[in-house]
């Protein structure tokens, strides 16, 4: 193990054909040098953190497939991220995915009076970024909410976001621009904007 090579988390295309020949290295090597971004990205998606954990596992399993298809027309972390990004909406679309959040929901609600205990995942989120606007990002519709995130705290260009989410860099910049307006409303109203009465 001491002498494996370390891999530049930029990856040239000498080192990805190095990848690809050694798919059992390529996969560990992807998960230590992407696991937990991945994981956070995963969990502004799904919001609890058994989900995640099982999204998480089905995006490594799907790269280890996959790692051979890597053409090289864009960066490995935005392969990677279209790869996560597909996953989540897939499970969010799943009817079962829907059933249980609803249950999950029925449970918090009666549960509401209970003080409620963070998952490593959102003290991760909460230590990484000011934990007051990132649950405001998070309470966004995922459309806004995703743009945001990859914009604001992945550090992807609009351009990067445009093929991450196979759509054009018009409706990325228009998506960043409401949920920036959308992000600036619940800020101002909670500063006390409105009284009524």
């Amino acid at each position: 193990m001491g002498h494996s090579k370390a891999f530049h988390p930029t990856y040239d295309n000498e080192g990805i054909k190095e990848l690809q020949s050694n798919p059992a290295l390529a996969i560990e090597t992807i998960m230590d040098t992407y696991g937990d971004e991945i994981k956070r990205l995963v969990f502004a998606y799904m919001k609890n953190s058994a989900d995640t954990d099982d999204v998480t596992q089905e995006v490594f399993v799907t790269i280890y497939q996959k790692l051979n298809t890597f053409q090289g027309n864009s960066s490995l972390r935005s392969w990677i991220y279209s790869i996560a990004i597909n996953k989540c909406k897939d499970h969010l679309r799943s009817w079962q995915s829907r059933n249980k959040r609803l249950k999950e929901k029925l449970i918090s609600s009666s549960q509401s009076m209970k003080t409620v205990e963070l998952t490593p995942e959102e003290m991760t989120l909460q230590k990484d970024n000011s934990s007051e606007l990132f649950q405001k990002v998070m309470d966004l519709p995922i459309k806004y909410r995703e743009v945001i995130i990859l914009f604001y705290f992945k550090d992807l260009s609009t351009k990067e976001i445009a093929k991450v989410l196979t759509m054009n860099e018009a409706t990325v910049r228009t998506r960043l621009n409401r949920g920036r307006s959308k992000l600036k409303e619940c800020l101002s109203s909670e500063k006390g904007g409105v009284s009524h009465g």
